[in-house]
């Protein structure tokens, strides 16, 4: 458990080394999506001001939200535009992007009053700067143009795709 805290700490500082760590550690997966779950849980819990549909729906949108990420970033960066020295597979990929969503589980205090929306932007645009960090280490780009382009435009299309379930509830 205590290694498991200290990548989370680790990615959540955006350590290169530790995407890097994971990116080669088959054993990694499984805590990868444990950081995924505990980053969708606090969504879902920074999301019960709207009630117990307001914890389900926020749950699994900010699940839903990283695997579509995830699966943009290997199509688009590992299939569509890679770098010469690009080589990953699926499941590398899975496991850097699992730990890049650590910055998610300060989601937990989305629904402080005040300060909840506050919250809610900084961890997307930290958990952006870490997907950056893990992508870059995962693909083994050394465009950090192409790295953020990538990350961005998976960002676009996550949110894209769960904006209409987010507003639905947002709604009731």
């Amino acid at each position: 458990m205590a290694s498991l805290v200290d990548r989370i700490i680790r990615a959540a500082k955006l350590d290169p080394d530790l995407y890097r760590e994971v990116k080669e550690d088959d054993n990694a997966l499984g805590p990868a999506l444990n950081v995924v779950i505990l980053s969708s849980l606090a969504a879902g819990i920074g999301s019960l001001r709207l009630g117990l549909t307001g914890f389900l729906v926020g749950t699994a949108a900010a699940f839903a939200g990283w695997l579509i990420w995830a699966l943009v970033i290997y199509l688009v960066g590992a299939r569509i535009l890679p770098e010469p020295r690009t080589k990953t597979s699926i499941g590398q990929l899975l496991r850097v992007t699992g730990f890049a969503s650590a910055p998610g589980i300060i989601r937990v205090l989305g629904g402080l009053p005040y300060v909840g929306g506050i919250v809610i932007f900084v961890s997307s645009l930290w958990t952006l700067m870490a997907m950056i960090a893990a992508t870059r280490q995962a693909l083994d780009y050394q465009s950090a143009w192409r790295t953020g382009g990538v990350c961005l435009l998976g960002w676009v299309v996550q949110g894209m795709a769960i904006a209409p379930f987010l507003l639905m509830v947002a709604a009731e």
